[in-house]
């Protein structure tokens, strides 16, 4: 039973760690290489740095939340 335990948090951290790459792919790089390509008028400079930004917060909290929930793993 403690097998099919360890495969869920597995699987749940996967989860979490692929919605935390998607915010970075999404939401950090996308906008900057908008940015990069002139697609984005230079006035929204600051505003796309403070949405890239805040993605990647909030990656590196989804990346975290999953490392943190594999911990519940058992050896059994």
């Amino acid at each position: 039973m403690q097998l099919v335990r360890n495969e869920q948090l597995k699987l749940s951290a996967a989860y979490l760690n692929g919605l935390a790459i998607a915010f970075l792919a999404v939401g950090g790089i996308g906008p900057l290489l908008a940015f990069a390509a002139q697609s984005v008028s230079g006035n929204d400079f600051l505003s796309i740095g403070i949405v890239a930004f805040g993605c990647v917060c909030i990656s590196g909290a989804l990346h975290f939340f999953a490392r943190l929930s594999l911990e519940g793993l058992k050896d059994d």
